[in-house]
Parts: structure tokens; C-alpha cells; sequence
């Protein structure tokens, strides 16, 4: 388990599922590159992200997702293809912390990390959607800067302040139902104003 208590590996399986659902490829990245410059004891189910050939993928995702996530219609299109991606990634990310020799807790981090992912992920697209409705691109482009810079942060917390991580997250997921709630309404309303046959049947 590398020195880390359950506490802390509970953090970094939710740390890792929620901030999947946001940057998958910057999670993959960033947490190989952590553990291969030695910075973190990355758990053994997480060992094969800080190999140099699983680096170079996941470095140019990240890249490939950094400027695509800067795109207004794009950023959406992108979204919408990795539904299928990012939450059982983030579940399979979040069970790999404990790996095989821990099944339980394997079980409860997967079901874990794949409903903070699944909730990122939703309130990352809507949100998205939703300022793509707007024709000034700065709002996208802030939202996109807003996420880059929660992806390392969160990841950064669940090792370093598992406690604080946790209060953060909590914060984190009150806001992202938030922002499903309004903004899938808001969706919704354009939708019905573009198509209103569409939208009453």
C-alpha cells in the first residue's frame, strides 16, 4: 500500500475518479509523471501510468485535450464522444488504488470513482454546452483554463490533505448538481425555442 492509510487511498481513488471526469488524459499524465519523478508512491495498480511509453500517450492526449477543450463546438463534440471514456476509466482508475489484493475495497473505489466521474462529467458538458450558446469565446476559454487548473489541484489535495480533499469535494459535487440542474434547464429551454415541435412531442 505504500505507507498510505485507507483514509488517504480512499482521497486518492475519489480525487482520481472526480478529476477524471474533468481531464482524463491530465490525470493519466500527471499522476505517471508524479510517480515516475518519485514525488508520490503511486499504489501498484497505478505503476503502469509512470512508464515512459504510457507517458508519451498520455502526454499527447492531454495535449490533444487541452486545445481541443479550448474550441468552442469542439470542446462539446469532444465531451460528448468521451462519455463512454471518462467514467469507466475513472471508476477502473479509482479500483486500481487497492488493486487485486483488496477486492472490497477495489469494488467501493470503482463504484466510487465512477459516480464522481460520472458527475464531473455531466456538469462539465452541460456547463460547456451551455456557454457555447454564447458568441463570445471567454467564457469557454476561462471554463477550460477553470478546469485545467482543478485537475492538478485535486489531484495535488487527495495525496497531500486527504481531510481537506474530502471537505473540497463535497463543496465540489454540491456545485456540479448545481450546475446540472440549471443548465441542463437552460438547455432544455433553447432546445424547445429552436425546435418547439421537436421538443413538445
Amino acid at each position: 500500500m505504500n505507507g498510505l492509510d485507507t483514509a488517504q487511498l480512499i482521497a486518492v481513488a475519489a480525487g482520481l475518479g472526480w478529476a477524471s471526469g474533468l481531464r482524463l488524459y491530465a490525470v493519466l499524465f500527471l499522476t505517471g509523471a508524479a510517480g515516475f519523478m518519485g514525488w508520490v508512491p503511486l499504489p501498484a495498480g497505478l505503476q503502469l501510468l509512470q512508464h515512459p511509453a504510457m507517458l508519451a500517450a498520455s502526454g499527447l492526449m492531454f495535449a490533444v485535450e487541452f486545445f481541443a477543450d479550448k474550441i468552442p463546438g469542439v470542446d462539446t463534440l469532444w465531451d460528448a464522444l468521451h462519455t463512454l471514456v471518462r467514467i469507466p476509466a475513472g471508476a477502473a482508475l479509482a479500483a486500481a488504488v487497492f488493486g487485486g489484493d483488496h477486492a472490497t475495497w477495489a469494488a467501493i473505489a470503482a463504484l466510487l470513482g465512477g459516480t464522481l466521474a460520472a458527475t464531473a462529467h455531466t456538469a462539465k458538458a452541460t456547463t460547456r454546452a451551455a456557454a457555447n450558446t454564447s458568441p463570445e469565446p471567454f467564457s469557454n476559454v476561462g471554463l477550460s483554463l477553470a478546469g485545467d487548473a482543478a485537475v492538478p489541484a485535486a489531484l495535488w489535495l487527495s495525496w497531500a490533505h486527504p481531510v481537506a480533499f474530502f471537505v473540497v469535494l463535497a463543496l465540489a459535487l454540491a456545485v456540479c448538481v448545481a450546475l446540472i440542474v440549471v443548465f441542463f434547464r437552460f438547455l432544455r429551454a433553447v432546445f424547445s425555442r429552436l425546435w418547439p415541435r421537436t421538443a413538445a412531442s
